[in-house]
């Protein structure tokens, strides 16, 4: 419903973009580092920071520089960090075992992160295909990503990433039955305060690629995810699979990616009023960051822009590789 408005002169708009008082006073959606989680790529060695050369500006960091960058992001007033390992050929396996050691490089950065900033929250991604020889999300048997047989192992995986410490646990991997599954098996191992912040609305994008040169899985990767990850045409489906996965036990749900999809990140706050997250993910960042490198976007004006579209389309909180500059950004600007 529109509110009832005079004709013009009695209505002037204009009087409301007079100065930037006023705008501050009838601005309708804010943004504020706490509305931020810093995605992290962790990777072996020490003191180590490995451009990705598909995303300018980001780095794989060696876990003591993963540490560099928590204390960076507490002292910005970022809540939280997500980190994902980039692995080789030597930590992928068909049975993926190395998702659920106890010693892999997300849990050791985990526990090494809460040891050193213990009040920032740390969320770390369920899905096998870092581990896996495949680069897919589960299991493959034959031409099939196998789904109950994965669930078992996301299972393992993440009761070992809350054993490690970590505060949010967020299954990427678009399995059915995984979100009633992982928090049964928290429950019974004590974890009940772990909080699974859910990819309910995921989506079979192109817009994926940066993101698996940064956890070494493009080449890895045979065939495609469109058996298991959401057809870009469609919206009902999503709400369908938001409310499975919060009444499996999802306490948060995330929409992925985030720009193309606003309306998605729309029709779920406003259909369940949950707590709900969008993914700026690698392609999105790596757009932007290519226009700013060849002069055709103003950098920091397009990065508060996009952030601030999440907000308008009802989110609640944003996964962004701009984490830190728009933070650094708004402390300089007040």
């Amino acid at each position: 419903m529109h509110p009832v408005q005079g004709r013009f002169p009695a209505f002037r708009p204009r009087r409301l973009r007079r100065g930037p008082a006023i705008r501050a006073l009838v601005s309708e959606s804010t943004l504020s580092p706490s509305d931020l989680i810093w995605p992290i790529f962790v990777r072996a060695g020490e003191d180590v920071e490995e451009p990705v050369p598909s995303m300018p500006g980001v780095v794989r960091r060696s876990i003591d520089r993963v540490v560099h960058a928590a204390r960076e992001a507490a002292d910005l007033g970022i809540p939280a960090v997500c980190l994902f390992p980039y692995t080789g050929a030597e930590d992928r396996s068909a049975d993926c075992a190395e998702a659920w050691n106890p010693d892999n490089l997300s849990n050791r950065a985990t526990r090494a992160i809460k040891d050193a900033v213990p009040h920032l929250a740390v969320m770390t991604d369920v899905a096998l295909d870092p581990y896996s020889d495949t680069g897919h999300d589960g299991f493959v048997r034959g031409d099939e990503i196998v789904n109950d047989a994965t669930v078992e192992a996301l299972v393992k995986q993440a009761l070992s990433q809350a054993e490690a410490g970590v505060d949010i646990i967020g299954p990427s991997d678009m399995m059915d039955g995984r979100i009633g599954a992982i928090r049964a098996a928290l429950e019974d191992a004590g974890h009940s305060h772990v909080v699974l912040l859910s990819y309910a609305a995921k989506y079979a994008s192109a817009f994926y690629g940066p993101f698996r040169d940064a956890v070494g899985a493009s080449g890895a990767l045979k065939g495609d995810k469109k058996t298991y990850q959401m057809d870009p045409a469609n919206t009902d489906e999503a709400l369908r699979l938001v409310a499975r996965d919060l009444d499996e036990g999802a306490d948060m749900v995330m929409v992925k990616p985030g720009m193309p999809y606003l309306d998605i990140c729309r029709r779920v706050k406003d259909a369940f009023g949950t707590p709900t997250f969008a993914y700026q993910v690698s392609g999105e960042y790596a757009m932007i960051q290519a226009a700013v490198q060849n002069g055709w976007l103003d950098g920091e004006r397009a990065m508060m822009e996009s952030l601030m579209a999440f907000k308008r389309a009802g989110c609640d909180g944003i996964l962004t590789y701009f984490a830190p500059q728009a933070a650094r950004r708004m402390a300089a600007h007040g």
